[in-house]
């Protein structure tokens, strides 16, 4: 089993079709970003959504097939995460060393994060443990070094300030879930 199946393959029923559908989401925010920097515009969000509904959720991919996923969470993480991608990179910024600004991070890293900002700023019903929890699982299937405590780091931050009033989120520092480190 791939590493991407295996960060889908621990939930079932409603919570695998959720972990899917994140999983799905970053994999599109990326294409976005990649046609776009290839293009100098390229495909937008809804071609994008459209091209994944068609050809990606429920099917099988290079030898894996990931379940069905949650068609509406994977609509409005890309379509919201790419609306508001200038508001939640400033966030971002925000949450990471001078050292490694942004747009010095992989693209795949930059999906990752934009996926969970936009989680932890726009669906209030999703806890900020569960949306720290899938993304770390999210980066553990693209990277094994440092970037998933870099994740982890980054997002313990963002909930910190955007749900101050749900004070413990689980996984920050201090609490197990991983190094913060930047």
């Amino acid at each position: 089993m791939s590493n991407s199946a295996q960060a889908t393959g621990t939930r079932g029923g409603a919570g695998r079709r959720r972990s899917v559908a994140r999983l799905l989401a970053v994999q599109a925010l990326y294409q976005i970003e990649l046609s776009n920097i290839e293009a100098g515009g390229g495909a937008g969000a809804d071609a994008v959504i459209a091209e994944f509904v068609k050809h990606r959720l429920g099917q099988e991919i290079e030898g894996e097939n990931y379940g069905e996923a949650d068609r509406a969470l994977f609509v409005d993480i890309v379509r919201g995460a790419s609306a508001r991608q200038g508001e939640l990179d400033g966030m971002i910024s925000s949450a990471l060393s001078e050292e490694w600004p942004l747009h010095r991070l992989e693209t795949i890293l930059r999906a990752i994060l934009r996926a969970g900002a936009y989680e932890l700023l726009g669906r209030a019903d999703v806890p900020p443990r569960v949306v720290i929890s899938e993304y770390l699982d999210v980066a553990h299937a693209f990277f094994a070094g440092k970037e998933p405590g870099m994740v982890n780091g980054v997002l313990d931050r963002l909930a910190r300030v955007l749900r101050q009033d749900e004070a413990d989120h689980g996984l920050g520092p201090d609490r197990g879930g991983g190094p913060a480190s930047r």
